[in-house]
């Protein structure tokens, strides 16, 4: 879907937005691969990549990237959402609960049957909006490759 609505919500000093001329790739790339739990080392051409095939919402205050969040999403019946942080002189603000607000608000995906993330520590954030644990764990299957930033690398440098 190409044509979804560009939103930008303000509070005090911070403002969301789904413009994507607005994300501070550096930054997002810095958070992931240096910060986060679940991308650790990854590529800037993956996060640009996953960038690319995204609904992206940044968070920003005074110009800067303090936030970010994407939703994988077919715009009809399920949508996943991941990447979501606030940098740690931004929380305690409530930040975070206004990025998921405005993500499960959003125009294109307020009717979505089905949601799913993964989290090691934010239970209790998502479960203010819904989400739960599975309830029959035995019915979801992952696939996990080890291998993949180094094969996304190598196939960045096949000509």
């Amino acid at each position: 879907m190409t044509d979804l609505p560009l939103i930008k919500y303000s509070r005090d000093s911070y403002t969301i937005s789904t413009d994507k001329s607005l994300l501070d790739v550096d930054a997002i790339h810095d958070y992931l691969s240096n910060e986060s739990y679940w991308s650790p080392g990854i590529p800037r051409q993956v996060v640009e990549r996953a960038i690319a095939g995204s609904l992206c919402f940044g968070m920003y205050c005074a110009g800067a990237q303090v936030g970010y969040a994407r939703v994988i999403s077919d715009f009809a019946t399920f949508a996943y959402l991941l990447d979501v942080y606030i940098l740690k002189e931004h929380r305690g603000r409530g930040l975070g609960k206004w990025l998921v607000e405005s993500i499960l608000g959003y125009p294109e995906l307020r009717h979505i049957r089905g949601w799913m993330l993964s989290t090691w520590d934010a239970h209790g954030l998502y479960e203010k909006y819904g989400f739960k644990t599975l309830e029959h764990p035995e019915f979801v299957m992952s696939r996990r490759n080890p291998e993949a930033f180094s094969q996304f690398m190598a196939l960045m440098d096949t000509p």
